[in-house]
């Protein structure tokens, strides 16, 4: 389920550099940049999903990407975040 909020504060547009430099976990993944991000809550480590997607031809690392969507669940691990994100 894509989301309107972003309980995250991940910015609405930026690079793909910008999100590596905040330690997030990026997937170049054709025209979009998939992310799992980190989080933590209630004493227990979480991940999100969310998928950028390019405004540019552009696709290195300094290209502008806008946020598409962010995952309105956690997930117990990475790759399920990233899964999550693939198919948004």
């Amino acid at each position: 389920m894509k989301t309107t909020t972003n309980p995250y504060r991940l910015p609405q547009t930026t690079t793909p550099e910008q999100l590596e430099m905040n330690g997030i976990h990026i997937l170049n993944f054709g025209d979009q940049v998939l992310l799992a991000g980190h989080y933590f809550s209630k004493g227990k480590d979480y991940w999100y999903g969310a998928a950028y997607t390019f405004t540019t031809k552009d696709h290195t690392c300094e290209g502008k990407i806008r946020l598409m969507a962010v995952s309105d669940k956690l997930f117990e691990d990475d790759g399920h975040a990233i899964e999550w994100a693939m198919k948004h």
